[in-house]
């Protein structure tokens, strides 16, 4: 199952959901941002300021299948949008590119096809659009429905074009070799490319600026993630740049999401096959290294232990952190209901989304973390 099978799940265990007690006292918490509309990545500008990749939540637009069988066909709306956070808190959150397409489900829950992460070259925000399903869809979501799958280059004044056509590439190549299947979902930004983690192809996809520019094929393969030792889909939902310069992959794995299943790679940094460099992790949904090499991991399920009543715990998040020479540790495990994104400041702020999934519910928090 890929990534839009567990969001299409997720509602109906919203409502009994077990938090516990953080693992580390000295942790403080404030909420510096409310009402976003099914907020997931998140990267802060050159200037400090945060932005946010909102997927909306649909709208009363044309209608498709799910990927999921038996569950309600998502509808499309131009709902999606790009939005600025004060770090402090003290600004109102501005939304300074709307109209963007989404599709979601009844209600506009648990939106996965729309702006679902954000990454910036120098002052230029560069967006990913997930999907979930079959890229020959697309066209017929809804009129900016070609959109989806890709990635999109922002200008300052509010205006974009698509850059990359990731879903595409999965028609071309299926990298992974099993159904045709798309759903980008984590982007990184580097000279001259992005990387984006695509979750239904299982893959990392590099695109270049400059094969765009001179009219080659933008896309390649970068790594393809092996299948979990119990033959689940890995799932690819984020990948970002190392300390080392190596780039690292990590994966949310199919259903059931067994504890301890997922896996965070390290991938040569032109490409190659990926080598495990954390494991026993899951549910893994984003990531991200401080300046000091530490790496911040987000879950959003505590995971499947087989037995009666086996739950899988969707929707339960945690926030870990991996030091150098140092077991995974718990940084924070309570308050945490669909977490979705990461990103950490120059002073070691952390910054997350959480309530991900929940149209107009979803918020900003600030975290600091004492050693």
């Amino acid at each position: 199952m890929k990534l839009h099978g567990l969001l299409s799940r997720c509602i109906a265990a919203a409502g009994s959901l077990f938090l516990c007690g953080s693992a580390l006292a000295a942790v403080d918490v404030q909420v510096i941002a409310q009402g976003l509309n099914n907020p997931r990545g998140l990267s802060l500008a050159p200037n400090g300021w945060l932005y946010v990749a909102e997927v909306g939540s649909g709208g009363n637009g044309n209608c498709l299948p799910s990927p999921e069988e038996g569950q309600p066909p998502r509808c499309y709306g131009e709902t999606g949008s790009l939005a600025r956070v004060d770090p402090d808190g003290i600004a109102p959150v501005k939304r300074v590119i709307t109209g963007l397409p989404s599709m979601a489900g009844p209600g506009g829950f648990a939106a996965s096809s729309g702006p679902v992460d954000v990454d910036f070259w120098g002052t230029t925000p560069f967006i990913v659009m997930g999907w979930g399903g079959d890229p020959a869809l697309r066209a017929s979501a809804g009129p900016k429905g070609k959109l989806f799958g890709q990635v999109l280059w922002a200008l300052p004044n509010g205006k974009y074009f698509p850059l990359a056509d990731i879903s595409a590439h999965e028609t071309r190549r299926n990298p992974d070799g099993t159904d045709i299947d798309s759903n980008p979902y984590g982007i990184l930004v580097q000279p001259g490319r992005q990387l984006v983690a695509d979750a239904g192809g299982n893959s990392i996809v590099a695109s270049g600026v400059f094969a765009w520019i001179f009219g080659h094929e933008v896309t390649r393969t970068f790594a393809v993630l092996p299948r979990t030792a119990d033959d689940l889909d890995a799932v690819a939902t984020t990948v970002v740049e190392g300390p080392d310069g190596y780039i690292y992959a990590g994966e949310l794995t199919g259903a059931p999401f067994f504890r301890g299943a997922s896996t965070i790679y390290r991938i040569p940094p032109f490409g190659g096959k990926p080598t495990p460099y954390v494991t026993g992790l899951t549910a893994v949904v984003d990531m991200a290294f401080d300046r000091r090499g530490t790496l911040y991991i987000v879950e959003i399920a505590s995971g499947l232990v087989p037995g009666p009543g086996a739950d899988p715990g969707v929707g339960v998040g945690r926030l870990l952190r991996k030091r150098r020479g140092h077991p995974v540790e718990v940084v924070l495990d309570q308050g945490l209901t669909f977490p979705s994104g990461i990103a950490i400041a120059h002073d070691g702020t952390l910054y997350m989304t959480n309530f991900g999934i929940f149209p107009g519910g979803g918020e900003v928090l600030k975290i600091s973390v004492a050693d």
